[in-house]
């Protein structure tokens, strides 16, 4: 029977046979996709030029529709120049208030203005962010103490009185000795140095509330690194306040600013040293891009600022210097964190690997 007169069945099994079993200069049949490659001696292939074997390619941790599983902090720069103003008025009330107590009225009128100035930025840029002022007198109706953003609110309206009325009492030498203005100039004095002070209790709140803040939210990295960012923000709250003192104030009464410096750069640098390699892979976002730039260059401009403020303590021009660097590393580290945190909610396998690391330890634990 001829080829083309053969039922549909047979035509099928012959050309599956010739499939199975070729004939010479046929088609060799396919392997299984499962299968592995080997050469024509039986051997098995290995892959590229190193001599590596085939292997599945490294898991890809995205999202649907390629959108990010948390959604990023809509915060802006103006936030970050929030953390930055808020420790610098917090650093700068407890240098004046050092300056107060120990009589060095350069020290403590450089403090009283720098604080005064910075509580107001600091106010600018949150109501900024806000949107409306009103905003920030609704969150003045109700106290709640778990949530940090009511909290900092609340403390931000007992510090920045303090600070302005003993900002305003710096001002009494200049009023006229009689009248209504003679009697401001004899109760200024005395009220601002009860303002101080109570700017002063107010200040390591206002200086550590922020890193609490961060560390509240879902963000991966601010969030895994809960006990270290109040640690970075009360050094660089100290160490700014320090680098105001080390510019305003002669070499004979900076002692204080010196010793502040230090302080403040120790706890800095131990905290960002931390969240940079112990928070495991929630570290790599704190150590790359912007975030890295940031705090690696903060860490250089402390440490040149702590040597600039021991070694220049006769030179006005080297302390000068030194607290500018010391501003400078203060504001490169705020804007390191804030950016780190950023990157770290942008990207899906911030928020997938450490959770199934925690699901893992659960389970073995329970195991």
């Amino acid at each position: 029977m001829s080829p083309d007169r053969l039922p549909v069945g047979a035509l099928f099994r012959r050309f599956r046979d010739r499939l199975e079993t070729p004939e010479p200069g046929g088609l060799a049949p396919h392997p299984p996709r499962d299968a592995v490659p080997v050469d024509r001696r039986g051997r098995r292939r290995r892959g590229g030029r190193g001599g590596e074997e085939l292997r599945v390619p490294e898991a890809e941790f995205t999202s649907y529709y390629g959108r990010p599983i948390l959604k990023a902090p809509v915060w802006r720069w103006d936030i970050a120049a929030y953390l930055f103003t808020g420790g610098l008025a917090a650093g700068s009330s407890l240098l004046a208030a050092g300056g107060q107590l120990t009589g060095r009225p350069a020290l403590r009128r450089a403090g009283r203005v720098t604080a005064l100035g910075a509580v107001t930025a600091s106010a600018y840029f949150l109501i900024h962010d806000l949107g409306r002022p009103s905003r920030f007198h609704h969150m003045l109706r109700v106290a709640k103490p778990t949530s940090p953003m009511s909290v900092g609110t609340w403390i931000l309206t007992a510090f920045g009185p303090a600070a302005g009325l003993a900002a305003v009492a710096e001002a009494a030498p200049w009023l006229p000795e009689r009248g209504v203005l003679g009697l401001a100039r004899r109760v200024l004095p005395p009220a601002g140095q009860v303002a101080g002070l109570t700017a002063a209790a107010t200040a390591p709140a206002l200086a550590t509330y922020t890193g609490v803040l961060l560390a509240g939210t879902a963000v991966p990295s601010w969030h895994e690194a809960y006990p270290q960012l109040p640690v970075i923000f009360a050094g660089s709250a100290l160490a700014s306040g320090a680098g105001v003192g080390l510019i305003a104030a002669p070499c004979a009464q900076a002692g204080p600013a010196r010793r502040m410096a230090v302080a403040g750069a120790a706890l800095e640098l131990a905290g960002s040293h931390s969240v940079e390699t112990r928070l495991g892979l929630l570290s790599e976002p704190y150590r790359t891009g912007r975030a890295g730039r940031l705090l690696r260059a903060g860490r250089a401009l402390t440490v040149a600022g702590v040597a600039g403020a021991l070694v220049g303590r006769r030179s006005r021009a080297l302390s000068a210097l030194s607290g500018a660097a010391l501003l400078a590393a203060s504001v490169a580290t705020r804007f390191g964190i804030f950016h780190g945190g950023v990157a770290s909610a942008r990207d899906p396998k911030y928020t997938v690997v450490p959770q199934r690391e925690r699901v893992r330890r659960r389970e073995a634990a329970e195991g």
